[in-house]
């Protein structure tokens, strides 16, 4: 199988990562882009170069379709570790193993540390629970590749406790844009349904709690839904199974073909065909759907699980942003959930790096009144909060222009130079997370920096690269920037060190004033050459 491009620039990525010694990495890819392709020809990279391989996963349904993709895509047969199958003595360099059969401790014991050069683990966002854990620490000198669907920079600083590095990202709007995704359109309905009496459990919403909070609502989700889901092909995820079935139930009498499946439905797999042929149009089920079950056709997902975990939010709605003839857009139904909490995710957590944006973002789709394309919204509300956020930082550079301050606030360096990356970081992984280094705070001081406000060793490490390459262009230094702006000159980041310099010299000459022949606020110094 020929990979896309970004599946390949993803297992050289990986593989580059394992050769600099970083043995931990981990890749993101979006639900429905092929991870399992992509780990798939890793693996057999690996087994090619002498190693055992162990894919780990949580769930059957993920063991197996790890395994038929292996064969599928690289003629390799592979080996269980499940229940009562063993890799053990098997000739196969490849096992997919259950994490709850290989964290028992007599089965983990049978095995030396060094049986597997390299482990993979699917859907990776499971990595820090114990289970996980005890393997890997087992096996603590294979090579480890975890790969997620999860967008959230909240995972990430987690996940950062266990790997070493973000081998390779490819995001949900960039697989749009390059056609293997179909284009989202997000509906916020008029449909308030108050969350504020429904307890936490484990970091997120309890099932039990969501259950009966949604119960009195779900005749009138099912009205809307006569609106907008008429036609298409429908999945609704809901808290419970009995909240399930009864939606089923509604539905049906308000004219829709639903089926219901839950993990005890003995008749699941006839079920999920029978609605992958087109004799149902909504499919209900209990949060079974999130992972490993793929139907292309589905074009509309209804999210009845409010969740503040944006991995579980993104798989659900991962089921339908598949491609498949005469499908051109998803339809995601957004409800105005009523909740004291302000994590609950939305359309925007699917697109939104920054928190800002995706509450402006959340904002204008309660405001749209009919669907919205997911990145034409995104743009926009980026594009409302650079103007905010211009807007409130022009009043402070005012406010630090007017400070006598030896050192340049990193704030102002950063304005100063259009450096959005440097103004918007957030630190990914826990070393960047951690206090800056005295060595690190001293080398900014020495480059004219008010080093008290790099915040942590990551943004101190940036700063210092930016400052470092800015030397090496010939560009201002952080003392000429904080000068001349506070004499009014503009973008003074942009400009050349000997051109700053020379402006300098001729304010000093003129008793540290500006010359009048010259306007701070217009000056450009490739204009004056």
């Amino acid at each position: 199988m020929e990979l896309r491009p970004y599946q390949e620039e993803a297992r050289q990525a990986v593989e580059a990562a394992w050769a600099e010694g970083i043995l931990r990495t981990l890749t993101v890819l979006p639900t429905g882009t092929g991870k399992t392709v992509v780990f798939s020809k890793i693996a057999e990279d690996q087994v090619r170069r002498g190693d055992r391989v162990l894919i780990l996963a949580h769930r059957g349904e993920l063991l197996e379709q790890a395994a038929d993709k292996l064969k599928s895509v690289t003629g390799l047969g592979c080996s269980v570790e499940k229940a009562e199958q063993s890799c053990l003595g098997s000739w196969y360099r490849v096992t997919v193993g259950s994490v709850q059969t290989m964290t028992r401790p007599k089965r983990l014991e049978q095995f030396a540390p060094d049986y597997f050069g390299t482990i993979i683990v699917d859907e990776a966002h499971h990595i820090l629970s114990e289970s996980y854990l005890r393997v890997l620490e087992h096996f603590g000198e294979a090579r480890v590749l975890g790969v997620t669907a999860t967008p959230d920079r909240g995972d990430m600083r987690n996940l950062g406790q266990f790997f070493g590095s973000l081998a390779y990202e490819y995001t949900l709007p960039k697989a749009i844009k390059d056609g293997y995704l179909c284009p989202i359109r997000a509906l916020t309905l008029p449909v308030q349904l108050d969350l504020t009496g429904v307890s936490v459990q484990a970091g997120d919403f309890q099932a039990a709690g969501l259950g009966s909070a949604l119960e009195p609502y779900l005749e009138q989700i099912a009205t809307q839904m006569e609106e907008h889901c008429a036609g298409r092909k429908t999945v609704v995820f809901l808290p419970l199974v009995k909240t399930s079935q009864t939606f089923r139930d509604i539905l049906n009498a308000h004219g829709f073909r639903a089926a219901e499946v839950n993990g005890n439905s003995e008749d699941r797999a006839e079920v999920l065909r029978d609605f992958d042929e087109g004799k149902y149009d909504v499919l209900c089920n209990s949060m079974l759907l999130t992972e490993g079950w793929d139907c292309p056709t589905v074009d509309c997902i209804v999210v009845l699980r409010p969740t503040k975990v944006r991995s579980l939010y993104a798989q659900m709605v991962g089921r339908g942003t598949r491609l498949a003839p005469g499908k051109d857009h998803l339809l995601l139904l957004d409800f105005l959930w009523m909740t004291e909490r302000h994590e609950l995710c939305h359309p925007a957590s699917l697109i939104c790096e920054s928190e800002e944006v995706a509450r402006q973002m959340t904002a204008d789709l309660e405001k749209a009144g009919g669907p919205v394309d997911i990145e034409e919204a995104e743009q926009r509300a980026s594009d409302e909060v650079v103007q905010q956020r211009e807007e409130a930082l022009a009043q402070q550079l005012r406010e630090m222009r007017n400070r006598k301050r030896k050192l340049v606030d990193p704030l102002q360096f950063e304005m100063s130079i259009c450096d959005a990356d440097l103004s918007g970081y957030v630190p990914a992984f826990g070393w960047e997370a951690a206090p800056a280094s005295e060595k690190q705070l001293a080398a900014l001081e020495k480059y004219g920096i008010f080093a008290d406000e790099a915040t942590c060793a990551g943004k101190a490490s940036k700063l210092l690269d930016r400052l470092e390459k800015r030397r090496r262009e010939g560009l201002t230094t952080p003392k000429q920037i904080r000068f001349l702006e506070r004499q009014g000159f503009r973008q003074v980041g942009t400009w050349q060190f000997e051109d700053a310099s020379r402006m300098i010299s001729r304010i000093s000459a003129n008793g540290w004033r500006v010359p009048v022949s010259v306007n701070p606020g217009t000056y450009r110094p490739d204009e004056a050459r």
